[in-house]
């Protein structure tokens, strides 16, 4: 299984860090043709990033699962955008985590993955 993020904060490239994975950069990459989990972070009030949204245009059949970085601030749209990419193309949301998350959403994340 590959790992694809988007990062803008530093929050999910952190998370990616900690777990200790290689992963691709969407920002940086025209696309992946094997099984994937996306890491993102939700935009705005609730929007998947512009740039999740050009990667899965031509990625989206290989997406797997997504994990997905927001703020408790925003209440009602914390972590929506994993909300939205699972509606939108079928897979589950496999893990919501605040900004960077704590050690523990970190072993909780690993474990998941890692299954």
């Amino acid at each position: 299984m590959r790992f694809a993020y988007a990062s803008r904060t530093g929050n999910v490239k952190s998370i990616i860090d900690r777990l200790g994975i290689d992963a691709i950069d969407v920002s940086l990459s025209n696309g992946i043709d094997e099984d994937f989990i996306l890491f993102t972070y939700t935009d705005g009030y609730g929007n998947v990033p512009y740039e999740v949204e050009d990667f899965l245009d031509t990625s989206s059949k290989h997406l797997k699962g997504v994990i997905v970085s927001g703020n408790k601030n925003y209440t009602d749209t914390y972590c929506m955008a994993g909300d939205v990419i699972s509606k939108q193309y079928n897979v589950p949301v496999l893990y919501k985590v605040e900004d960077a998350g704590s050690d523990e959403d970190i072993a909780a994340i690993a474990k998941i993955i890692n299954s």
